[in-house]
């Protein structure tokens, strides 16, 4: 039985009649999680976790957005749904979606590992299971984040002596956060760009962890920036906002700063290589727990992760989407 099909909207459930992350407008879509490849305007009706939901809504204004716990299941139309911690980012899902007896698993984006903000991942056993591969090659295998953290701190004390404004870049919706979460907020202010504090506005109206942070503003004097950090999202790096910080050094915070050319490429001073993605390791790992018949691996590097699987024994294949394998999202 095949509880999923991949059709030009997206993936489609045609019992429920649903799409899971849709990349066009569809009647109901149910939404892992609020990165913008995944969570798309114009869908009549949305369906996510209770906590992803004030992001979705920020992200895409005046939508019409039902919630739901993790783990607690409904029916639409003759289909068993439930949403299951993914451990991406605050709030992201797996989705399960299971007819009688047949059971396939949606994982969005997914890193196995506790970052200490999200709901950490959970395996869930399935028949098929469609996955993301966006770090599906054995050079990426991810340091503990507690030797990443250690690593930033010693180079904004390094900043702090040498007179340079460290600026970080980082995605706005999961890493920054988990980046303010885990840095020393001893050693200087954090200041942050305002798409990135807005994020942290309604994390903390959630109740959700977020250590104090400065929006950065007009209002502020040279003097506020000594000794700080600035945290801002990758596409600020190259406008004319940079400037106001004098003399910097600028970082990255990135899966993709494993590899030297993207580093160079992106002309930042320092790389530190944390995801909020699966390793190759985390890939395997999840995989394997899930017991599934069919795997069916999405955007990265799909064809040979998906050789891979084969050579491992398993009935792997490629699905074509258009979920994003950007630089600056992960």
């Amino acid at each position: 039985m095949s509880v999923l099909e991949f059709r030009p909207q997206g993936i489609y459930c045609r019992q429920g009649d649903f799409y899971i992350d849709p990349w066009r407008p569809v009647e109901r879509a149910l939404i892992t999680h609020g990165h913008s490849d995944h969570a798309r305007y114009g869908s009549k009706k949305y369906l996510c976790t209770e906590i992803a939901a004030p992001v979705i809504r920020h992200r895409l204004g005046d939508v019409k957005i039902e919630t739901i716990p993790y783990e607690k299941e409904i029916n639409l139309n003759g289909v068993n749904i439930s949403f299951h911690p993914a451990g991406h980012v605050p709030g992201s899902a797996q989705i399960l979606a299971e007819i009688k007896g047949e059971r396939w698993v949606v994982s969005g984006d997914y890193k196995v590992v506790d970052d200490g903000l999200s709901t950490p991942f959970k395996p869930i056993k399935c028949h098929s299971f469609i996955s993301e591969c966006t770090f599906g090659l054995p050079a990426f295998n991810w340091l503990p984040q507690e030797e990443i953290f250690r690593e930033i701190n010693t180079w904004w004390r390094q900043c702090n002596k040498e007179g340079l404004t460290p600026v970080l870049a980082a995605y706005g919706l999961g890493k920054a956060q988990r980046l303010i979460s885990g840095i020393d907020n001893n050693i200087g202010p954090i200041l942050t760009h305002g798409a990135i504090e807005k994020t942290n506005q309604i994390m903390r109206e959630q109740k959700i962890a977020i250590p104090e942070t400065t929006l950065i503003s007009s209002k502020l004097k040279l003097n506020d920036f000594k000794n700080a950090l600035i945290l801002a999202p990758p596409s600020a790096l190259s406008t004319p906002w940079i400037k106001k910080f004098g003399k910097i050094s600028a970082g990255y915070a990135s899966g993709w700063m494993a590899i030297r050319g993207i580093k160079r490429r992106r002309a930042v001073d320092k790389g530190f290589v944390i995801s909020d993605h699966a390793d190759w390791a985390g890939l395997n790992w999840a995989i394997r727990e899930t017991g599934a018949e069919k795997i069916f691996v999405t955007h990265g590097y799909t064809e040979s992760f998906s050789k891979w699987l084969r050579f491992k024994g398993l009935n792997a294949s490629v699905v074509k989407t258009e979920f994003a394998t950007a630089e600056e999202d992960i």
